[in-house]
């Protein structure tokens, strides 16, 4: 028998009943259950050949099938073997022994997303998700910001790329975080299984660029912007990586971030009779905070622009927009846009620096600062419905395995809403893959 897993009370056919797991009954056509059935076979057989040995690929294919059919709290290894012929013990050795390279399977994800997701309005957006963890033997654990949780705890922590725009939106990629602890401790290393060459400690920032150059590398997804948070906007050697790389850039930043004019007076105070010579410095007053900036505007600076169609009508925001200097080492740095946002009662200030240059339309700024949010909404989605977070397993290459299974399941899931007909994954849902797939939601098939 074939099983369809659904999030939402919606029904959507009108033949054959059908035990669902989410929540109760529904009447679906069983010839739209043959379809997935096939749909998934085709999908599997695309990224078979990376799982390597036999043994490997048919795990993966139960790996893979289990964590859409699974509906239980937790997507564990001994939940997942409920629902496939494969035991906890054979899950788990897929994720920790099978030497597969998790690398070239994301690098086929992406080529096989690519004729689906790319547009020329999509951006690539960045972020961090914490893993709750107990213990101290998950690679890369230790009490760090965990977003899950909204505190300091005891987690891994992973960064992510994304890929979002008119067409859908995913996660492609991602890095292991290790605290210095972690990188000087050669031992707990070893236990880990972490390889040698990640054993050089590597930022946030740091992993967000490998991310995005390996991307570029790869090719296969393009878009021209890059998106991220505060952590990634107030460093200044982030900013100009991406830079480096070809990318514009629209990064929030804090409220308490400096700018200076772009014309920035600076004085030179004579030289002492003996000693070294003394240096320009800017004159004092100039530097105020984004936050400054904005509360010195003028009400008529301000526009109201809409961004998208949401499901609840238009998403439009307040605008305004202006021309500063970042701050180096407490001097001037490059020109950026400083771009303004709040909601229309003027709630939830946020501010961006960009690299665009001069002459960008507003509105094209506008509808980037608000693109970062669905990689958030990615998160929530995987976590819950996929089980990005319910791995039970403390090695390097598991983290790495499971992740990349989630990220086809994904993928899975977006190919059905393709092949279904639907319309591309617009903005409106608060996922990646909409309309009646995603209402059909978490899909899933399996065989008796």
């Amino acid at each position: 028998h074939l099983v369809l897993q659904r999030r939402v009370l919606d029904p959507v056919g009108n033949i054959t009943p059908v035990r669902c797991f989410a929540r109760g009954d529904y009447h679906v056509d069983v010839t739209e259950f043959e379809r997935v059935s096939e749909s998934f076979k085709a999908f599997h057989e695309s990224f078979s050949p990376f799982f390597g040995r036999k043994q490997w690929r048919e795990r993966s294919r139960d790996y893979l099938n289990a964590i859409l059919v699974q509906n239980s709290e937790r997507r564990n290894a001994e939940n997942l073997a409920e629902v496939v012929p494969a035991s906890a013990r054979v899950l788990q050795r897929f994720l920790t022994e099978a030497r597969w390279n998790d690398n070239a399977v994301v690098e086929q994800l992406q080529a096989y997303v690519a004729p689906r997701l790319n547009h020329w309005d999509a951006v690539w957006a960045l972020d961090d998700s914490g893993f709750p963890k107990q213990g101290n033997k998950s690679a890369g654990v230790g009490r760090q910001y965990c977003g899950q949780l909204g505190k300091i705890a005891n987690c891994q922590c992973g960064v992510f790329l994304a890929l979002v725009g008119p067409r859908g939106r995913m996660l492609v990629d991602k890095r292991l975080y290790l605290p210095q602890a972690w990188i000087d401790d050669s031992s707990r290393c070893e236990e880990a299984d972490i390889p040698a060459d990640a054993r050089a400690y590597k930022s946030k920032t740091d992993l967000a660029l490998e991310l995005l150059a390996q991307a570029k590398t790869w090719s296969h997804l393009t878009a021209r912007w890059v998106t991220g948070d505060d952590l990634y906007g107030n460093s200044p050697g982030f900013r100009d990586g991406v830079a480096k790389l070809g990318f514009l850039s629209m990064l929030e930043v804090q409220s308490k971030t400096p700018t200076w004019p772009i014309d920035t007076t600076w004085e030179k105070k004579p030289n002492p009779p003996t000693g070294r010579p003394t240096k320009a410095k800017p004159i004092g007053g100039q530097r105020l905070t984004v936050k400054e900036r904005a509360e010195a505007l003028n009400a008529d600076a301000w526009q109201v622009l809409t961004v998208a169609e949401g499901a609840q009508g238009p998403r439009a925001y307040q605008f305004a927009f202006e021309r500063y200097r970042d701050s180096r080492e407490h001097v001037p740095g490059v020109v950026v846009w400083l771009v303004h946002k709040k909601n229309l009662d003027g709630t939830e200030p946020r501010y961006y620096f960009s690299n665009a240059p001069e002459g960008t339309p507003e509105q094209e700024l506008a509808r980037v600062a608000c693109a970062r949010w669905p990689i958030e909404t990615e998160f929530e989605l995987t976590k819950t419905s996929l089980g990005l977070g319910d791995y039970e397993v403390r090695s390097w290459p598991g983290w790495h395995h499971h992740m990349a299974m989630c990220f086809l399941a994904n993928a899975f899931l977006l190919t059905l809403q393709q092949e279904w007909g639907e319309k591309d994954a617009g903005d409106h849902p608060a996922a990646g893959v909409p309309d009646r797939v995603r209402v059909l939601a978490t899909q899933a098939l399996r065989t008796a």
